[in-house]
């Protein structure tokens, strides 16, 4: 698959061994075998070989921890860099105990860290190491030859290593993330200086482009400085954190910013080909002109367009976690994986049938699938499509799909049978290409739902009726409890946050929520109907908001209920439209104060008695209070001490001073907020 989404037949991809490590870091070619490095995180490590068959042997066991490097020689041997405090090895066929080429703890630096090895254009044997960062030359011609220091950094690690024809060595470095030239006799200039931290793997191309790849962001490292030499303590054992070690393999948190390859062309121009932001790039390799890098840590192989930039295809997914290392063979490349260690090879010829299977579709309900259309080539792709109602299609449950169907151009609808999930699959013959697939569907009409209803007395919300609020302050309208379960509402309506409404005694609000399964536009219609009566009354129809606010004054004093009627007749035919109900909790209307009856007062022996009754038709009277000759509003209780019902009788004694008349007033109010007041003279 290209980035731009284009699907192509990939090259073959076969799996040529199963090794018994977790971990493979390092591979070599020679003749007809394969030689693969391990590592773990404690133990030893060995040097495996891999014959055509896939037969795997240990060719060579080691102290260390890994094989970070191994180099193919023109004898056939093998040269194998271990770490950490490590050494450079020669394996040669047939002989079990490896020969030591390089041993850093017979130099001045005593580099912890072997990362990579190369052949300088003389057959010297270049070694890039780390802590601290240096490039030693090995004279392989002599079996007692010095290792001379060829180059040192101010780095922490050089990581990688490439030479020319000519014989200019490309180095790599951690720390600064520097490509350094090196002249063959030793003379550095810095090449580049990428915006990663860290270069992994460079490789070079016939027209001497070198591209290199690069990981981390140049902030400090977090961790305390490496030692130079001594042995490390338990705990420190793979404290390096690179791409190439143990602790990488298994942590996807350590580059978290992905990859990015560089083109340097051969007159020094950089250029950044590609970013990846999920991979972190282990090897880079060239091979038919065309740059291949393997990656973790979703174990996927890249073929990396070299002349435009931004453009690669993800050309093999492995079942490993890590692609760790790329040797060339006769027939393709190969490469060594962690998480598990394997050995696999993508040839260079595209495989015969080269299938997609598309991830699974969720329509959601119950569907009918049409046409499925496709932009691509015409001819030499097979289309395929299945249907299910449970979302797993992994083979484990495969057996409760449809079975795999073939499509035919124009085929409509779909033969398979209707369901909630629809999958397809594309085989693609060499030559072919598919840009897209679309498969047409049309979901079960289902009917809407209305979750909830809130009705609030004394509310308005502006402008929802076109009147004019006859009341002042504000109002919140929510949701008694939480809406029913709706995959289809938005978040605001989820958490039914209340909506504020203007206060008006003279309006009734009513708000609801409501979702439809298809995602349907809906339209509602509020009806009314008196708790005592059986008919609805419509209030008003075609709505398209969910609140609708109307006069209190339409409507006599009672008990009432309001039903909101969905309706997804905006996308459907009549005949198949669908409604939904919900009716509300039952609500009182009530816009008449109470009735107080006669208040008698009459004064006697220095105290005012006064007695009244009084009734309200519809809701309980809430509250009385009483003002003497003008005075403060006090509370006064009912006979009975409780206000609660619709009728309420008072009788009150007050004490007075002086003679001659007193006035005494009454207010009262019901629990809908209506008051009304009277008032009568004692003599």
């Amino acid at each position: 698959m290209r980035n731009d989404g284009r699907l192509e037949p990939a090259p073959a991809l076969r799996n040529i061994a199963a090794t018994p490590a977790t971990f493979l870091w390092s591979l070599a070619a020679t003749g007809s075998d394969l030689y693969a490095g391990t590592g773990a995180p404690s133990g030893g490590s060995q040097l495996l070989k891999i014959d055509p068959k896939g037969a795997v042997t240990t060719a060579a066991s080691f102290k260390e921890l890994n094989v970070q490097a191994a180099l193919a020689l023109a004898d056939d041997s093998i040269l194998a860099a271990t770490s950490p405090d490590g050494k450079v090895y020669r394996v040669t066929p047939g002989n079990t105990t490896p020969q030591v080429v390089f041993d850093p703890t017979q130099t001045t630096e005593k580099p912890k860290y072997l990362w990579s090895l190369a052949l300088a254009k003389n057959g010297d044997l270049l070694i890039a190491a780390g802590a601290p960062a240096t490039i030693f030359r090995v004279p392989l011609q002599s079996s007692n030859a010095k290792p001379q220091l060829l180059f040192r950094s101010g780095d922490q690690h050089i990581r990688s290593l490439a030479v020319a024809p000519d014989g200019t060595i490309y180095a790599g470095s951690d720390g600064a993330g520097l490509i350094y030239r090196i002249s063959p006799e030793g003379k550095p200039f810095a090449l580049y200086a990428a915006p990663k931290h860290e270069i992994t793997s460079l490789a070079l191309d016939a027209a001497g482009n070198l591209y290199a790849a690069a990981v981390g962001d140049r902030k400090p490292p977090a961790l305390p400085p490496l030692p130079a030499s001594g042995q490390p303590a338990a705990g420190m054992a793979i404290t390096i954190l690179q791409p190439g070690s143990a602790i990488s393999a298994t942590n996807n948190s350590i580059v978290p910013d992905g990859s990015e390859i560089y083109r340097i062309a051969s007159d020094g121009t950089p250029l950044r080909l590609v970013s990846l932001q999920q991979d972190v790039v282990y090897a880079l390799s060239v091979r038919n002109n065309m740059l291949f890098a393997a990656t973790g840590n979703r174990g996927r192989v890249y073929r990396i367009d070299t002349a435009q930039a931004n453009t690669y295809t993800d050309i093999a997914h492995t079942e490993a976690s890590q692609v760790t290392a790329i040797a060339q063979t006769a027939s393709g490349l190969a490469l060594a994986t962690a998480n598990s260690g394997k050995i696999l090879q993508v040839s260079d010829i595209v495989a015969a049938n080269s299938t997609f299977v598309s991830d699974v579709f969720d329509a959601s309900t119950t569907t009918r699938f049409g046409r499925v259309e496709t932009e691509g080539s015409t001819s030499g792709i097979d289309l395929f499509v299945r249907s299910g109602n449970v979302e797993n299609a992994h083979d484990s449950l495969a057996h409760l799909w449809s079975d795999w169907t073939p499509v035919k151009p124009e085929q409509t609808p779909l033969p398979i049978p209707a369901a909630r999930y629809v999958q397809w699959k594309a085989v693609l013959h060499p030559g072919t290409q598919l840009r897209s697939v679309a498969v047409n569907y049309l979901q079960r009409n289902l009917p809407p739902q209305i979750d909830d209803i809130a009705v609030q007395p004394g509310a308005r919300v502006p402008n929802s009726t076109g009147a004019t609020s006859a009341g002042g302050g504000s109002i919140a309208v929510g949701f008694k409890g939480a809406p029913s379960a709706a995959p289809s509402l938005s978040i605001a309506e989820t958490g039914a946050p209340p909506i504020i409404a203007t206060r008006d005694r003279n309006a009734v609000t009513a708000r609801w929520l409501a979702h439809d399964p298809n995602n349907d536009p809906l339209t509602f219609t509020v009806e009314y109907r008196d708790v005592r009566d059986t008919n609805w009354h419509i209030l008003k129809t075609d709505i398209r908001e969910r609140v609708y606010s109307f006069d209190s004054s339409l409507l006599p004093d009672g008990n009432y209920e309001l039903r909101v009627t969905a309706t997804d007749a905006a996308a459907h035919t009549t005949a198949d439209a669908l409604t939904g109900q919900r009716i509300s909790d039952t609500f009182t209307l009530d816009t008449t104060p109470p009735v107080p009856g006669p208040l008698t007062a009459s004064v006697a022996n220095g105290k005012l008695h006064a007695a009244f009754e009084a009734t309200d038709a519809t809701s309980p009277i809430a509250r009385a209070e009483y003002s003497l000759d003008a005075g403060e509003w006090e509370y006064m209780e009912p006979m009975g001490g409780l206000s609660d019902s619709l009728t309420e009788h008072y009788d009150l004694t007050l004490p007075v001073t002086g003679a001659g008349e007193h006035t005494i007033a009454i207010r009262l109010a019901d629990r809908a907020g209506n008051a009304t007041s009277v008032k009568a003279i004692a003599k």
